[in-house]
């Protein structure tokens, strides 16, 4: 036999194998905003439920979103949902067979972080100035 044996090579690439870049990031934040907005799928099902069960429930569901630790869980969703957006443009344009060149897959990828962290911070401040948060 003329290939290297089994233990030669890892199985299937890993960080070990592969240099750590943007679009990798891009793709690990992507995955993660899908389960966060998951998780803020449950969120607005337990305000459903909270809505649907009565003053009470429905305030001490508020008082807990209007809490820090509330607050800031909302924000992470708003960040998983404006990045999930963006990276579903980007996705949507691939699909057109554009934007694979490393230059322009790069840049998209720093865009989508961008476009997220501008989107979120003038979501939650339009927000704060209407008294809504």
């Amino acid at each position: 036999m003329t290939s290297a044996s089994p233990r030669a090579r890892p199985l299937s690439p890993h960080l070990q194998v592969w240099r750590f870049h943007v679009t990798m990031l891009g793709s690990i934040l992507h995955r993660i905003a899908g389960v966060g907005l998951y998780l803020g799928a449950l969120i607005l099902a337990g305000w459903a439920l909270s809505l649907a069960s009565g003053p009470e429930a429905y305030g001490a569901f508020m008082t807990c979103m209007v809490s820090i630790p509330g607050k800031l869980v909302m924000f992470l969703i708003t960040l998983g949902f404006f990045y999930h957006l963006a990276k579903g443009v980007q996705h949507l344009v691939w699909d057109t067979g554009r934007g694979f060149n490393l230059a322009t897959a790069n840049a998209a990828s720093l865009f989508c972080i961008a476009f997220t962290v501008v989107a979120s911070l003038a979501t939650w401040w339009v927000a704060y100035a209407m008294g809504g948060a």
